[in-house]
């Protein structure tokens, strides 16, 4: 039976289509910040990284960092633009910290799921889509949407139709091969470069909700730098190949694979190779759904429940201190 998890997965693709346009984007005279907490600041890693090469400058922040020292990011911060995300648009971390910057004087960008939130009554304008009524904890639609949102407003060139096409192919590979990708894992490391980094992060951290597997993230030849010591037999990598250096990452790909890892090479080699030929800012939103995917089938081979993660709230929310 297919659980509700994965039938958000599977369903996201007509909100994508539906999705609005931004009523306004970011300038190149700009400077943001892009804040979020859990997901939605891994969704803002690759926001920020696809707005620096669109000549717009961005750095990604956790929200709470934003709230108490704003000033180890972005040395004249006050004059920052700041594009807060939040699925429900009530994250206390997130939430504060758009606060803090509304009484400051900063415009504030809320990209929210949301549109009566706290988050979206802060702000200075509005990113708005509706996700799927039926998504539960797990971030599956709204992630994705939020950074369609989040990309458009940065002005990365995204083919909507193009990544729908792309993002069905690769999550039915996956799911072609899911008993190769999650027969006997114990850790699983995604890779990816530049502005695919926040989705690799993200693709861990979905895997890690669901499955309760340990997960870790890396820029691709960090790898190398010590954290290559713990692969064995056991462990899966997934490689986010980039378009600019696939060559690097393949030397990449055959060092793990000596040392005894599987990998899921999308975009490039591995044991299971997917083909992606779309580039940018399509690449990154095709290439979501299938990390959702693997993350549903690593539970389903651990008879886990992902409507209900072990420990986690929809919404997450702190008391606030001083």
């Amino acid at each position: 039976m297919t659980s509700p998890t994965e039938q958000t997965i599977h369903d996201q693709y007509g909100y994508w289509e539906r999705a609005p346009l931004p009523q306004a984007a970011a300038t190149p005279d700009a400077a943001l910040a892009v804040i979020g907490c859990g997901t939605s600041y891994n969704l803002a890693l690759s926001i920020a990284a696809a707005s620096n090469a669109a000549g717009i400058r961005a750095v990604a922040v956790p929200g709470n960092e934003w709230l108490r020292r704003p000033q180890n990011y972005v040395p004249d911060w006050r004059g920052a633009t700041v594009v807060a995300l939040s699925r429900s648009g009530e994250s206390t971390e997130t939430v504060a910290a758009a606060r803090r910057s509304r009484d400051e004087g900063l415009p504030v960008v809320a990209v929210t799921c949301e549109a009566q939130s706290s988050l979206a009554r802060l702000g200075t304008s509005v990113l708005y889509a509706q996700t799927d009524p039926a998504e539960g904890i797990v971030m599956t639609t709204s992630a994705s949407l939020m950074l369609l949102m989040g990309l458009r407003h940065v002005g990365a060139t995204l083919d909507v139709g193009a990544a729908v096409a792309a993002a069905r192919r690769l999550a039915a590979a996956v799911d072609g091969e899911a008993r190769a990708l999650t027969q006997d894992v114990r850790h699983v490391v995604y890779l990816g470069a530049g502005a695919a980094y926040g989705v690799a992060v993200e693709g861990g951290l979905k895997l890690q909700e669901m499955s309760q597997v340990f997960t870790q993230a890396y820029h691709p030849l960090e790898y190398r730098h010590g954290p290559i010591s713990l692969v064995d037999t056991g462990t899966l990598v997934v490689m986010l190949y980039s378009t600019e250096t696939p060559e690097e990452e393949a030397a990449l790909v055959r060092d793990v694979q000596a040392r005894g890892a599987r990998v899921l090479g999308i975009g490039g080699p591995g044991d299971i190779s997917l083909t992606l030929g779309e580039t940018g800012a399509t690449r990154l939103l095709a290439t979501l759904p299938a990390l959702q995917l693997l993350g549903e089938r690593m539970a389903n081979a651990r008879a886990l429940d992902t409507s209900a993660p072990r420990h986690l709230t929809k919404i997450v929310r702190i008391a606030e201190s001083a």
